[in-house]
C-alpha cells in the first residue's frame, strides 16, 4: 500500500542507464507511454489481421463489421463527429492529428485507473506539452492564413488609441490563458480523482486491518469507493471529450 496520495504520481525508476552523466533510465512515466503508444500500433496491426483474415496484403472492411471493426469504426465515428459539428469549413484535414490526440489521452487516462498503474496525464508537463504543442500548431494554421492581419485579433474594430492600450494587453493574456487553461483543467482533474481514490482505499484498508473481512464498517467505504471508480471513470471519458472539443473549437476561432 502507498503511505501518501501524492506518492502514486511519483516518477520512479524502472531500470538506470546513465551514459556520459547523462540520464536515460526507463522510468514508470516512459513504461506507460510506451504501453498507449506501442499498444495502439498494436491494436491497428491486429485490427488488419482479424479484420483481413490474417492476410495483411488483403485488408478491407466487412460489410457486416466484426467485433475488433466496430471498436475502430466507434473510435472514429466518436471523433469525426466531434469535428464536423465544432470544425465549420475543411474539417477533414485535421481528423488524423485529432483522433492522435484523442486516443492518446483517452488511453492514458483509462490506464490510470488499473491499480498499481502511472496515470501520465495527472502530469503537469505533459498535459501542458499537449496543449502547448496545439496552441502553437493553431498560431501557425492563423498567421499562415491571414498573415499580419492576424494580429487584430488582440484589437477589437472601432477602439481609440488609449482604450487599445488598455484592451490589447487584457485580449493578449487571455489568449495565452487559453493553452494554460486546457493542459491544467486535464491536469487538475485526473489528479484530484486519483488521490481521492487512494483516500477512500486507504480508510478502508484500515478498517479491514482493525477489523476482518466480514466486518459491517467495510461495507460503506467499499461502496463508495465502487461510486468514485465509476465517477473517475467517466471523468477520465469526460475529460477527453472536452480536451478534444475545445481544440477543435480553437481551431475553428483559428479558420
Amino acid at each position: 500500500m502507498l503511505k501518501a496520495p501524492l506518492e502514486q504520481f511519483q516518477i520512479l525508476s524502472i531500470l538506470s542507464i546513465k551514459i556520459c552523466n547523462l540520464d536515460f533510465s526507463i522510468t514508470n512515466f516512459l513504461l506507460i507511454n510506451l504501453i498507449v503508444l506501442l499498444g495502439g500500433f498494436a491494436f491497428t496491426l491486429a485490427f488488419s489481421f482479424f479484420t483481413g483474415n490474417g492476410d495483411l496484403k488483403n485488408f478491407y472492411y466487412f460489410f457486416v463489421p466484426n467485433s475488433w471493426q466496430k471498436s475502430t469504426e466507434i473510435m472514429s465515428e466518436v471523433t469525426a463527429q466531434l469535428i464536423n459539428d465544432t470544425i465549420l469549413t475543411d474539417n477533414k484535414k485535421y481528423f488524423p492529428i485529432i483522433s492522435v490526440f484523442f486516443n492518446f489521452i483517452l488511453l492514458n487516462n483509462l490506464i490510470g485507473l488499473i491499480p498499481y498503474s502511472f496515470t501520465t496525464t495527472s502530469h503537469l508537463i505533459v498535459t501542458f506539452i499537449l496543449s502547448f504543442s496545439i496552441f502553437i500548431g493553431i498560431n501557425i494554421i492563423t498567421f499562415k492564413k491571414y498573415k499580419l492581419r492576424s494580429f487584430s485579433l488582440f484589437l477589437p474594430a472601432n477602439t481609440t488609441f488609449f482604450l487599445a492600450l488598455l484592451l490589447v494587453p487584457i485580449e493578449f493574456i487571455s489568449y495565452i490563458a487559453k493553452p494554460i487553461s486546457l493542459g491544467v483543467r486535464l491536469f487538475i482533474n485526473l489528479m484530484a480523482g486519483h488521490s481521492l481514490l487512494k483516500v477512500v482505499i486507504s480508510f478502508s484498508w484500515s478498517i479491514l486491518l482493525l477489523e476482518n473481512f466480514i466486518s459491517v464498517g467495510l461495507f460503506l467505504p467499499m461502496i463508495v469507493l465502487v461510486i468514485l471508480f465509476i465517477l473517475e471513470l467517466g471523468v477520465a471519458l469526460i475529460q477527453t471529450y472536452v480536451f478534444i472539443i475545445l481544440t477543435c473549437i480553437y481551431i475553428q476561432d483559428a479558420s
